[in-house]
């Protein structure tokens, strides 16, 4: 059978990964739902690239990963088929199976890096109880009204008491209340930088990162890392070669890497940048998870960093309430402005509890009840996983997976899915031309513990097989 290839195109919403592997993951869902039959003969690799407005060698990548994984045949002078799938290799005599995942069994979806659910149904009542005080408590003509780019002053009260956790003395007037990271980061940019303007970056970083840049029109330039985090002498040759209009780095439980930057390096990042004049954007989001660490840079440097700090990983991510310090009044006045232009201010209802929650004691709880799951889930990986592929910080609630050299990162992904865990491979982080073989694994996504170790015990497996063996199903 060969239908016409004119007819397909592949769905990439929804799909937070580097878009080679979109389409390759698009190509198996469309076989597995029947949407690509076999002998099918898929579009010119030229011509799928113009229809999806992406780069010639993206598709060429694509097709390759998908026939890496059985998916494709490639015939000289003919084009490109979906081939026939056959069953998965047996496997050795006497090993035993992986764990299976029922078909009932929902896709685990460790693609976004939640805050494990508490475990807490007295916590939860409080949540819900203070919840609906807050609403009840909140001024009708705010909704009624477009709001108040910044918040108003309560709400900036309570970020600022937010913030003390971290950075001390923080007064109100250099606060501006956020509807989230991203939106801090997309007002962020917006007001430092300009199109085809540079901004820096670790090697590896958030990807909602990257993908304001780009938006933007912004050059990204990587800063090489190590096992400590970001290195100072490499940011020093950044800054030199790319006079970038900003530097973005996460200091405490990096993402993904989970490192933490010792002191030391923290103070050379903050005389680095007094010495360039580029200001810091320091996103502390998983500051308050460690019980200790060190002072942010922007204890170091308050008058060159914008501390990002909001709610998403240690209270509620679905508040999207994000809390910046600027480094004085009138960057947070500009910085206001951005955000009007941009989203023209935070809603007041998801402002309003955060600020209940915050004076009430709520958000304590809450941030005191994630850490003691985060910590049980990371005891769980220590002691299931193999060490030497395993990056980990004991309070943190993400895994960095380095792979042993049997397998590539996109046939380790590929294999996860097929067992029911979607997770995100190194390309989403990078800024550097090449990629690490490991993926992002992220322990909060399970609803509970006995599925946070089922999870576990699929990835120990698969990291205790070679492809073949593993019997990757497409």
């Amino acid at each position: 059978m060969q239908s016409d290839s004119s007819v397909w195109q592949p769905d990439l919403s929804n799909r937070d990964k580097p878009v080679y592997l979109a389409i390759a993951d698009a190509i198996a869902d469309d076989v597995r739902n029947g949407r690509l039959a076999v002998g099918q003969r898929l579009p010119p690799q030229r011509t799928l690239a113009d229809r999806l407005g992406v780069d010639l060698t993206t598709v060429s990548r694509a097709y390759t990963e998908a026939r890496q994984r059985g998916l494709l045949d490639a015939r000289v002078g003919q084009g490109t088929f979906i081939r026939a799938q056959s069953a998965p290799p047996p496997r050795p005599a006497g090993s035993e199976a992986p764990p299976t995942v029922p078909a009932s069994m929902a896709l685990v979806d460790m693609t976004m890096n939640q805050p494990p659910l508490p475990d807490a149904p007295e916590l939860m009542e409080r949540v819900r109880q203070t919840m609906a005080q807050a609403v009840l408590q909140t001024d009708l003509r705010s909704i009624l009204r477009y709001p108040e780019a910044g918040a108003g002053a309560a709400d900036r009260a309570a970020g600022a008491r937010w913030l003390g956790r971290r950075l001390a003395d923080v007064p109100v007037e250099r606060v501006v209340v956020c509807p989230g990271t991203q939106s801090a980061l997309l007002s962020l940019l917006t007001m430092l930088a300009q199109p085809g303007d540079t901004v820096c970056a670790e090697a590896l970083t958030y990807p909602g990162f990257k993908a304001i840049a780009r938006q933007l029109g912004l050059q990204v330039a990587g800063v090489a890392m190590d096992g400590q985090g970001l290195d100072p002498e490499a940011l020093r040759a950044a800054f030199a070669a790319h006079a970038p209009k900003a530097l973005y780095c996460t200091p405490t439980l990096h993402n993904p890497t989970t490192a933490t930057l010792p002191p030391d390096r923290r103070h050379a990042v903050a005389a680095l940048a007094r010495e360039y004049g580029v200001p810091i954007i320091e996103d502390d989001i998983y500051g308050v998870l460690p019980d200790s660490s060190p002072p942010p840079i922007a204890a170091l440097a308050p008058d060159m960093t914008f501390y990002v700090a909001g709610l998403a990983k240690c209270v509620a991510p679905g508040l999207r309430i994000t809390y910046v310090a600027a480094p004085d009044t009138r960057q947070a006045m500009r910085l206001t402005g951005a955000q009007r232009a941009t989203t023209l201010g935070t809603p007041p209802l998801p402002a309003a509890i955060a600020t209940q929650w915050i004076g009430d004691g709520t958000a304590e709880l809450l941030l005191a009840s994630i850490h003691g799951e985060a910590v049980a889930r990371q005891r769980m990986a220590r002691d299931t996983l193999p060490a030497a592929n395993v990056a980990a910080h004991p309070e943190g609630f993400h895994l960095w997976l380095r792979l042993p050299t049997a397998w590539t990162r996109g046939e380790f992904a590929t294999h996860l899915r097929s067992r029911g865990i979607a997770a995100v491979v190194s390309d989403a982080f990078t800024t550097t031309a090449t990629a690490p073989e490991a993926l992002r694994i992220c322990l909060g996504a399970p609803a509970d513990r006995s599925g946070t170790q089922r999870v576990l015990d699929i990835l120990a497996d698969a990291l205790d097989q070679i492809p073949a063996m593993a019997g990757v199903v497409i």
